[in-house]
């Protein structure tokens, strides 16, 4: 199959590769192509502005979580009906999950789908220095197709000549752009990293879109969008799989699927792959809808609930259905931002924490507000950020898997739950990651799991037909 690909990568975090990805696929997009987005590693966020700006669903591409059978996989399923695939890297080309394997990098990704990568290299205060860089990154992997060069955090015109000419003669890479600093090129940033597009949308549109338009001006007037995009249909063809065909019809089993700006931080696959279990998925907004749908099971992912808590709490009638559901046995899994919203109650306590917050947000400081109530705890948000894969077993029969299931995964969160009773039934035992109490995670009760760790349905394939047998189950009771 040939599919016109392009792997924007960096030197480092931090270098503004998200925002010149973002950028792209919206110029692309508005030009007429259609663009697929990816975004290597298991990221939420960037992933959000990638689906707002080119109208298609990112996928996420990772290389610890997911065998490479199943990267191939989802990218075929992605760029189905696509023009041309636009691939965000993450960190450093380089980073991975060891110092010595490039598992988890954005290297493996842009090996395993043979992509030419273009390098964002923040350039202030170095001119001759950058050549070495990517010579360096060059060297160090020649396998890693390095096709082009943008600099970003340029000063003058000097200091881009120079740079430019300085990577120009000493390696065979053509510098794409060179991007002058700007305060309007900076996204608004957040305590987990960037303001999620559904948000950043909900909470002021205008500042959305203007923020957007700068970024495309910026990237029009400094970047050969057309030399980027001669590159990307350059790639050479790939070999990829079938995509998977529908799996069975749908029932009359229907998943209610948390959705609003509290809770947004889904893979597609997961919704898509309770499709293909036979699931109805309903959507619902734990903030704005008064009561639960009619449905047979919850589906609660990650989040923001704590910059939403005062409105979660204040709608009585949603937390009391919720509560209502779990203590009755429908199946209800939570995830991350889930699981706050199923504690006893949550708070924002850290100064640290409140500074990267926003607006009305910070006058929650010191507040405590009640949430579900279905674990017999209390989360704060605290000051100390985990960021890590996870990895464990399930010790007891969930309603995603039976005991002795294995799961990997990720967290992502600043929180922590206090006051949980020492024999609380935690059932996922943890081989990697922190988890609830550090070395283990999932609490159940009944047939409501509400855990840290978020999985992805393409690494843990049982996830959808597990849920939805035992919605069907309650069901009919």
């Amino acid at each position: 199959m040939s599919i016109p690909r392009i792997l924007i990568s960096a030197d480092r975090s931090s270098a503004g590769k998200t925002t010149i990805a973002m950028g792209l696929g919206s110029l692309l997009h508005k030009r007429g192509i259609r663009v697929q987005p990816f975004k290597v590693a298991l990221d939420y966020i960037d992933s959000s502005y990638h689906t707002e700006l080119t109208g298609r669903p990112c996928r996420n591409l990772d290389g610890f979580l997911m065998s490479e059978d199943t990267i191939l996989e989802s990218f075929s399923r992605g760029v189905k009906g696509a023009e041309l695939a636009l691939i965000e890297g993450v960190r450093g080309l380089y980073e991975g999950l060891e110092a010595t394997s490039d598992v988890g990098s954005t290297a493996q990704i842009a090996k395993l789908l043979r992509c030419p990568v273009v390098l964002v290299i923040n350039a202030r205060s170095i001119t001759r220095s950058a050549a070495a860089i990517v010579r360096g990154y060059q060297e160090f992997d020649r396998k890693v197709n390095i096709r082009g060069v943008i600099l970003n955090q340029i000063g003058s015109q000097a200091h881009a000549q120079k740079t430019i000419e300085a990577i120009e003669t000493y390696t065979d890479v053509k510098v794409l752009g060179a991007i002058p600093r700007s305060s309007e090129m900076r996204l608004v940033m957040r305590h987990l990293g960037l303001v999620p597009a559904i948000e950043g949308k909900l909470t002021d549109r205008k500042q959305f879109e203007r923020r957007v338009s700068t970024i495309e001006r910026m990237l029009s007037e400094h970047v050969d969008i057309d030399a980027l995009v001669k590159i990307a249909r350059e790639a050479p063809p790939l070999k990829l799989p079938p995509v998977p065909e529908q799996g069975e019809s749908p029932s009359d089993v229907r998943v209610g699927v948390a959705m609003d700006e509290a809770f947004n931080f889904y893979y597609p696959e997961n919704i898509e792959s309770l499709q293909q279990a036979g699931a109805q998925v309903v959507p619902f907004s734990p903030v704005g809808d008064s009561h639960l749908p009619d449905v047979d099971g919850l589906y609660i992912g990650g989040g923001y609930p704590e910059l939403f808590a005062e409105e979660l709490s204040s709608n009585w009638g949603m937390r009391q259905d919720i509560l209502e559901a779990s203590r009755g046995g429908m199946p209800i899994f939570a995830e991350c931002g889930g699981l706050l919203y199923l504690a006893r109650s949550i708070s924002i306590d850290v100064d640290g924490f409140l500074a990267s917050l926003e607006g009305k947000r910070v006058e929650q400081h010191g507040e405590t507000y009640e949430m579900v109530g279905v674990v017999p705890a209390h989360a704060t948000m605290g000051e100390r950020h985990v960021v890590r894969y996870t990895a464990g077993t399930l010790t007891r029969d969930t309603p995603i898997g039976a005991a002795g299931t294995h799961l990997k995964g990720h967290e992502f969160h600043h929180s922590h739950l206090e006051g949980l009773p020492q024999d609380a039934p935690l059932v996922l035992s943890l081989s990697r990651g922190e988890g609830i109490d550090g070395s283990r995670d999932g609490f159940l009760s009944g047939q409501t799991l509400a855990q840290y760790c978020h999985i992805h349905a393409l690494s843990y394939r049982g996830f959808a037909p597990s849920f939805v047998r035992a919605c069907k189950s309650f069901k009919i009771g």
